[in-house]
């Protein structure tokens, strides 16, 4: 009964992250008491408004929500909803993470869910088997807590020790004696970062304005625009973006955010139909990270921002051009003034459109420019560059591993897509590799091994749309296929270039559900 109300919990943690953007965080000083009145009970005071276990943890937002969850899921917490929101901005304000606590593992935070991760086999297989290695490095405790962690794992999921990777050694042993003993010293609870982080911590004040944006969601393209953020009570914002994609199609949409620890900001805005979500690092005037679905978190782009009274120059679109061929550019950034130029060899025969959040040009590069990367300007301003190249050399199916998913079709979970683009890589005047960038191509899939051959997993495991978007299946058993299996598949993902007729292969898995999914994979 519990595992089914786990389950059942843990899917709607999305939709609870999502309520945190919606409504106003109450005031944080009101977090003190909400520990006294509902942690009290299993927590036992320590003095300044210290408690065990909770304040000998640091974590994200995600995390401190998913801790929260838990404590309703398996030990009958009773929280409202706006109670729930001040408590995790409390904690989330009080004991987070610094900027650079998070850097190579922000992904998990902002939903990039076919990452391949990269931990050394002690974490990997001992943590990084049952969920993601992020996980474990997007929060801190000094050893004894993280001994606490491993005890609950097993107390919680008695099989542990009889799982793959687990039930070939001595798990628990090796669990207390060497992975504790390293995640004490890899991710402390004490931290020269967190205390440099706590003394320049930026306010709020400092977000409101207008930030001209460029982003890029594959399968859909280049992106740009203007979000203009403004002040609301509190650590939380209104938001209004304006922009396009490169095909015209508009992006457009309302919302609101919250900021957490000085820099970790979350909103929600609804762009026509879809409610993307928000996941950045607001830095120094920047903005970094990812939009997303709220119901479909592959249908994603990456996303940076700048505000206006920075001057910068933020992104080329497209960041390519052909020897010989001619083509329309749109420099995207803030402030910009000044004459565009796109380096050597590269002429602007005409400026379309200037403002000081793009600069859209026709440009044409002679047939005798060398391959290469040029430094793009406008004025003074440098910092992004634009990629000469005369001929194709190679192709890449991006992302080159991704996982897709059956579902809906009765079914409560709805189906994970797959979303890919043809990368072009060609070769600079030296010789060495010049990525392009994406490039049209028609798509295709095949079986990924004669397996695939035998239960024909190209015929039940979904559709190849011409766009490179792959719609898996619908979820449940198939009467039409061998033993009435489901629509799960193995494929290679195919891209073929529309001008030239290069090829590159990915590999994409076609699998089932995923029940638990939590704000942190």
């Amino acid at each position: 009964m519990k595992t089914t109300r786990l389950r059942r919990h843990a899917g709607k943690l999305a939709l609870i992250a999502a309520a945190l953007l919606g409504t106003q965080a109450m005031a944080a000083e009101q977090g003190p008491s909400l520990l006294q009145n509902k942690c009290m009970g299993c927590h036992i005071p320590e003095g300044n408004d210290s408690y065990s276990r909770i304040s000998h943890q640091r974590k994200t937002p995600e995390g401190w929500l998913m801790s929260i969850a838990r404590m309703q899921i398996m030990h009958g917490l009773q929280i409202s909803d706006d109670d729930r929101r001040t408590l995790v901005k409390y904690l989330a304000d009080k004991q987070g993470l610094a900027p650079s606590e998070t850097e190579g593992v922000r992904y998990a935070m902002e939903r990039r869910l076919n990452t391949v991760e990269h931990f050394d086999p002690l974490i990997g297989e001992t943590c990084g088997r049952c969920h993601s290695g992020a996980r474990v490095a997007l929060q801190r405790r000094p050893a004894k807590e993280w001994e606490h962690l491993v005890n609950f794992h097993l107390s919680q999921w008695p099989s542990l020790e009889y799982q793959a990777q687990a039930r070939d050694r001595d798990w628990l042993d090796i669990a207390l004696k060497q992975v504790v003993p390293e995640l004490g010293k890899r991710y402390p609870l004490e931290d020269a970062a967190w205390a440099d982080w706590q003394k320049v911590k930026p306010k709020a004040e400092t977000l409101p304005g207008q930030w001209s944006f460029s982003g890029h969601m594959l399968a859909k393209g280049d992106v740009r625009g203007v979000m203009t953020v403004s002040p609301d009570q509190g650590d939380t914002f209104k938001v209004e973006v304006k922009g396009a994609y490169a095909d015209g199609t508009a992006f457009n949409g309302t919302g609101s955010a919250i900021l957490y620890n000085g820099y970790e900001w979350r909103g929600n805005v609804k762009v026509g139909d879809a409610n993307l979500r928000q996941v950045f690092a607001a830095l120094d005037g920047e903005m970094k990270g990812r939009m997303f679905e709220a119901e479909h978190d592959e249908r994603g782009l990456d996303f940076t921002a700048v505000k206006a009274g920075t001057p910068r120059l933020l992104a080329v679109q497209p960041a390519f051009i052909k020897a010989g061929g001619g083509s329309e550019i749109t420099l995207v950034g803030s402030d910009l003034s000044g004459k565009p130029d796109l380096g050597e060899g590269v002429e602007v025969t005409e400026v379309l459109e200037q403002t000081p959040t793009l600069v859209r040009v026709k440009a044409r590069a002679a047939a005798d420019a060398k391959p290469g990367q040029r430094q793009v300007a406008v004025g003074a301003l440098k910092g992004v560059n634009l990629a000469v190249y005369d001929k194709v050399e190679e192709v890449k199916v991006i992302p080159a591993f991704s996982i897709a998913r059956i579902g809906e079709n009765g079914a409560s979970v709805p189906k994970v897509q797959g979303r890919f683009e043809a990368e072009a890589w060609g070769k600079d005047a030296s010789g060495q590799p010049l990525r392009i960038g994406y490039l049209p191509a028609t798509w295709q899939v095949e079986p990924f091994n004669e397996r695939a051959v035998e239960d024909e997993d190209v015929k039940f495991a979904g559709q190849m749309q011409a766009d490179g978007v792959f719609v898996p299946g619908g979820a449940g058993p198939n009467p039409a296929r061998k033993m009435m299996t489901n629509n799960a598949g193995n494929l290679k993902v195919i891209a073929t270039l529309a001008d030239g007729g290069q090829r590159g292969e990915g590999h994409m898995i076609v699998t089932v559900q995923r029940w638990n999914n939590p704000p942190l994979p």
